[in-house]
């Protein structure tokens, strides 16, 4: 009888992840090391050529075979056009592989540091990088990636947060109200903007600085949606310092594509919708044993009245 994916997945090994990366020819070393990730299962192998590669497990259920070959294309793309982006490998049988009824990948490691605080010049250059990375986003659709949307980023995750046991007492009806107040609220001027394949998740620590430059990494949830969700997490806040850090990232993107500045007023709700969106991510994973460890005050009625009293003030800004 074939083992349930779930069960697979949380307990993958070093022999299985090593027989994983070995299906396509590749030789390791058998070092392994487990990596810090929190949605799929990631670690690192050496193979007997002294490379070094990061392989990807994904979580069972998540995503379809056609949604990740989506990502895997976006990376393809980015490289053919040499943008620094890192790709997939090629395993074989192409760059996506299963095991257990578990997706695989494996990435050439890059050695690079984070960084949470950059220069003007430094915030240029990731600029022109964004400008480059959407000219090509924008060159083909990704039809089985989500939609940036109120649904996906709302409604969904605000109905896993309601039939759960997660916001105490009479929070819970008022959460549940102001979320839905922004969501109305931004529906349309969301759905109003061009959407095109953008990173969708690209904070300071998913581009890694190297002597090169900037590389960006980790597509895993890349998205249809606005370039503008590539832009503003780079820049949070409504202060001068953060409208000056978005304007020195616009003029390195401007370099290479124009930007439409009129979905600067999605910011904050994007914002919105992020907050929810992580909430309703980390309750649907809460069974996996290390989302408890990993938030501690995930229930605490503190946690949830600072989330409860951030969406209000995004919700009044909308009025």
């Amino acid at each position: 009888m074939a083992a349930e994916p779930n069960a697979s997945f949380f307990a993958l090994t070093p022999d299985r992840v090593l027989d994983a990366v070995e299906v396509g020819g590749l030789r390791s070393t058998g070092r392994c090391l487990p990596l810090r990730a929190f949605e799929n299962r990631v670690y690192e192998v050496e193979l007997e050529d002294e490379r070094r590669l990061v392989v990807k497990f994904y979580r069972p259920g998540r995503w379809s075979r056609e949604t990740i070959l989506d990502e895997h294309q976006f990376l393809a793309d980015l490289a053919e056009a040499e943008v620094p982006a890192v790709a997939p490998m090629d395993l074989g049988t192409g760059t996506l592989n299963e095991i257990e009824g578990i997706y695989y990948a494996a990435f050439p490691k890059v050695r690079g540091r984070s960084l949470d605080e950059l220069d003007a010049e430094n915030r240029r250059h990731i600029g022109r990088t964004l400008g480059r990375l959407h000219a090509v986003g924008a060159a083909r659709p990704a039809p089985h990636r989500p939609k940036l949307g109120v649904e996906y980023y709302i409604h969904e995750p605000l109905k896993i947060l309601m039939e759960g046991d997660f916001i105490a007492g009479t929070l819970a009806p008022r959460y549940r109200d102001v979320a839905l107040r922004i969501a109305d609220a931004v529906a349309k001027p969301l759905a109003a903007a061009r959407a095109q394949r953008v990173h969708g998740d690209l904070h300071w620590g998913n581009i890694l600085w190297t002597r090169d430059g900037p590389i960006l990494v980790d597509f895993d949830d890349s998205v249809m949606g606005p370039p503008v969700q590539d832009l503003w997490l780079l820049a949070r806040g409504r202060d001068e310092e953060a409208r000056k850090a978005r304007e020195d990232l616009l003029e390195g993107y401007e370099v290479f594509r124009e930007f439409d500045r009129s979905t600067l007023a999605l910011i904050e709700p994007l914002r919105a919708m992020r907050i929810i969106y992580m909430s309703g991510w980390i309750a649907k994973r809460w069974e996996d044993p290390s989302f408890p460890h990993a938030y501690p005050n995930f229930k605490d009625a503190r946690y949830w009245m600072q989330e409860y009293e951030a969406l209000v003030e995004i919700a009044e800004q909308l009025a």
